[in-house]
């Protein structure tokens, strides 16, 4: 069975030769006038993997999509798309890249199949049967004209138009955004077999739940900048994790003084539970766990337990941990600054944020893709 390249290399260090690697950057900054929407971004994504880009709205992610896709160009800094630059590419490039927008402006009055037709042309040859095995996939009628189907069945119909030519790149902004559960699921059942087959996924969602479990590895943006790059794993392993025990025969106060002096332990509370007098005392305990859980277990197996649940990290916890972490130094760094520089430069970026991040050109997935 294959299985699919994991980005345990995710780097921001470019290597010298671009083989392995289906996506790079170095140093990318990109302005719109004096709104800084990218400042500095060093990437290096490896060949047959799914990496997700997270960040609010305004942190840059559909400004690097349009960045990746030549749409736009870069204020300074290096761009390689499968081993090139994408203007240097040009439309042999964009041919090999699969491209679903975050918005979609799709009104015509062809049915969706002569639609992905038409953009067949534009991406290029697509095998006999593909499309109708991707409508299968995603239960899309491909008779029914598009000006008619509802948001979630264009959505459909765009990420039919990404992977039917079996790109080497796909770039999916928002993929799953109007899709069902289950189509979701199906949705995560294509990105599998294709990056099985060596294809590279850049995504970017609000959805972290559906980063988590489509990504290998992640890009964190926070305004205009990577606040952090690493697996998926790594991050949930970073996150504070909850925690609920349960005692018999301590007072609260003991179980709270016992709990307290564990190294990495925050937010406790505990209360008293109603139980049988042969028990004693039946002590409910709940915390956050900061770094590795090992001390924890070892520390509360020697109490008299009765119930112990640690639950399992998650990347949105992850990510918020980082955001506050990161807002704390900004707000330090800014406090220092106002100390020192009373009268900064009015041409400094510092409390740039960007803001044309909804600006994204509502042309349809096939032309942007690949126009």
């Amino acid at each position: 069975m294959a299985h699919r390249r994991r980005c345990h290399d995710v780097g921001v260090t470019l290597p010298t030769s671009s083989g392995d690697y289906a996506v790079e950057t170095r140093g990318l900054v990109k302005r719109f006038g004096r709104t800084v929407a990218l400042a500095g971004i060093d990437l290096a994504i490896p060949s047959g993997c799914v990496f997700g880009v997270i960040g609010p709205n305004g942190a840059g992610k559909t400004t690097l999509m349009r960045l990746l896709l030549d749409i736009i160009r870069p204020t300074s800094g290096e761009i390689r798309v499968l081993g090139v630059s994408p203007r240097a590419g040009g439309p042999e490039l964009r041919s090999r890249i699969g491209f679903l927008p975050g918005e979609l402006h799709l009104q015509s009055g062809l049915t969706a199949r002569r639609l992905l037709d038409d953009f067949a042309s534009i991406s290029g040859p697509v095998e006999p049967g593909r499309i109708d095995e991707l409508a299968e996939t995603l239960g899309l009628d491909l008779d029914e004209r598009v000006r008619r189907l509802s948001k979630g069945n264009k959505q459909k119909l765009s990420l039919i138009q990404a992977f039917m030519h079996r790109p080497r790149l796909l770039v999916l902004d928002e993929p799953t955004s109007g899709l069902d559960p289950l189509v979701q699921q199906q949705f995560q059942a294509m990105a599998r077999e294709a990056t099985a087959a060596g294809q590279t996924i850049f995504l970017s969602s609000h959805v972290l739940s559906e980063v988590q479990d489509a990504a290998d590895s992640v890009a964190i943006l926070r305004q205009g900048s990577v606040v952090k790059t690493a697996t998926v794993a790594e991050l949930r392993q970073s996150a504070v994790r909850h925690a609920r025990i349960v005692t018999t025969g301590l007072s609260e106060t003991a179980v709270a003084q016992r709990v307290a002096g564990i190294p990495g332990v925050g937010a406790l509370d505990t209360r008293r539970l109603p139980a049988g007098a042969e028990l004693g005392p039946v002590i409910e305990c709940r915390a956050t766990i900061a770094g590795a859980v090992g001390p924890f277990v070892a520390a509360v197996a020697e109490l008299p337990l009765q119930d112990l649940v640690i639950e399992e990290p998650n990347l949105e916890e992850a990510v918020l941990t980082l955001y506050s972490e990161t807002e704390t130094d900004t707000n330090s760094a800014s406090d220092s600054d106002s100390d020192s520089d009373p009268d900064p430069d009015p041409d400094s970026d510092s409390d740039a944020h960007p803001g044309p991040e909804t600006g994204t050109e509502t042309t349809s997935p096939g032309r942007a893709g690949h126009a």
